[in-house]
């Protein structure tokens, strides 16, 4: 009788030991989106903690490095409202205010009237803030090209094209 191949074995991660614990307690669970989720949320929050060590060598904290990754990203003259950078980064007028607070103080951007709205301010990056941001993000970029270093080019990109495909399903 010819011996049949073994499927082939993965490594065990936590989220497996998870579902593992579902399958004795509830066997009738379908747990296949949690597996899938379960990883991207450990995923998010592993990446989340690299991602804080690398911006705090400047000095910011991942909230911080979003507002000045977002005027830089606006292109010259990186600057935008205090409402457009709240809309962008989905986050309440008090919650930009306290970022933008500690980031002016720092001399990392400064606030300045609106000349087409006198009501209005504008947030615009210093060159010490434009230095930073960009030593940051390639600081952050190394260590996500460093943990998905894991996957060859092609697997990265398959799994790139399958994530746009969930949140374009789930962002709806």
């Amino acid at each position: 009788m010819p011996m049949s191949t073994p499927p082939e074995q993965h490594p065990q991660d936590p989220v497996d030991a998870i579902i593992e614990q579902w399958a004795r307690v509830r066997p009738d669970l379908d747990t296949a989106a949690m597996a899938v989720f379960g990883r991207i949320s450990r995923l998010a929050r592993a990446m989340g903690d690299r991602m804080e060590k690398a911006y705090a060598r400047y000095g910011i904290s991942r909230g911080e490095f979003d507002v000045l990754a977002t005027l830089r990203r606006s292109g010259e003259p990186y600057t935008l409202s205090p409402r457009q950078l709240s809309g962008t980064l989905m986050l309440t007028t008090g919650g930009m205010t306290g970022r933008l607070d500690k980031l002016e103080r720092a001399g990392l951007l400064r606030r300045s009237p609106d000349p087409h709205d006198r009501r209005g301010l504008q947030v615009t990056l210093t060159d010490e803030g434009l230095r930073l941001i960009d030593e940051a993000v390639g600081a952050g970029l190394a260590e996500q090209t460093r943990a998905l270093s894991a996957l060859d080019g092609e697997r990265a990109a398959h799994l790139s094209a399958l994530l746009r495909e969930l949140l374009l399903v789930t962002e709806r």
